[in-house]
């Protein structure tokens, strides 16, 4: 039986499109080492169309110790503070509730 996860939400980040490489290339180490993690459930980011200077990264944890392991991870620090925080023009956070 799968059970749902605790924490759901989107993240959503502008970058100027002279930073596209490196956004990839940070989200491409981010994301698979997040996947890595016990307690991540989903690590997906997205281009959003068009252009593709805008990110989604769709997020689940088991609970709220698993968001919190996430972000104090090495892999954490170093490419979303060290490479995206640092290049986004604007940043917004969803949360979600599942519905089933």
């Amino acid at each position: 039986m799968l059970r749902t996860p605790a924490i759901s939400f989107t993240v959503r980040m502008a970058f100027a499109a002279a930073d596209r490489e490196a956004v990839a290339e940070a989200l491409r180490a981010l994301t698979a080492a997040s996947r890595q993690e016990p307690g991540c459930v989903s690590y997906v980011p997205h281009y959003v169309q068009p252009g593709q200077d805008t990110v989604v990264i769709y997020e689940q944890y088991v609970d709220e110790q698993a968001l919190d392991a996430h972000k104090g991870s090495p892999h954490f620090h170093q490419y979303a503070e060290g490479v995206l925080y640092q290049k986004m023009l604007s940043r917004e956070v969803e949360m979600l509730d599942a519905l089933c």
